[in-house]
């Protein structure tokens, strides 16, 4: 093949072309990657979530406190909704105070909290704002927004009645 100044031209302009295809890719992928990585809160376990994880489900997200008479009442109503609750439905509990994982799980040993437990941390993200007094259950609908406040403590019949009675609304 003959080179000309046609040809040499042709072939920069495939190389400019190919390497400006390339770092497309390359951002395309860092933002995806990127994106994998983000979360709205964690769990004890490690286990990390977004709320668009619960498109078209039912969550309950319960606030308590070790200080809270009635959040440690509570608890064992909360951890049998939770081995009860229907399929579409999911449970955390989050601590009220800002505490490290170790202090959560010795939470979680010593009253029985056999729940999935949110790490609270500044970066957290919640479809309700911190609750003004405890305990507090909020019940989240499948669109993720708030559909009732329950302050005060909760039952398993009551957790299960409310969220019969807003899924008979929703339909």
């Amino acid at each position: 093949m003959r080179l000309t100044a046609f040809n040499v031209k042709q072939q920069g302009h495939m190389r400019v072309l190919l390497v400006g295809m390339l770092l497309v890719a390359a951002m395309i992928a860092g933002v995806m990657s990127w994106q994998a990585m983000q979360k709205d809160f964690e769990t004890l376990d490690g286990s990390q979530y977004r709320w668009s994880d619960f498109s078209g489900k039912w969550v309950v997200v319960n606030y308590f406190a070790e200080w809270c008479a009635p959040c440690l009442r509570e608890i064992p109503e909360l951890v049998a909704f939770h081995a009860e609750k229907p399929a579409d439905t999911t449970i955390f509990a989050v601590s009220y105070d800002p505490l490290s994982k170790e202090r959560i799980r010795e939470l979680k040993d010593k009253y029985q909290i056999h729940l999935p437990l949110v790490v609270p941390d500044e970066k957290m993200i919640m479809p309700m704002e911190r609750p003004p007094y405890l305990p507090a259950t909020f019940i989240i609908g499948p669109d993720g927004r708030v559909k009732k406040t329950l302050m005060g403590e909760v039952s398993e019949t009551l957790l299960s009645d409310t969220i019969n009675a807003l899924k008979s609304q929703s339909l």
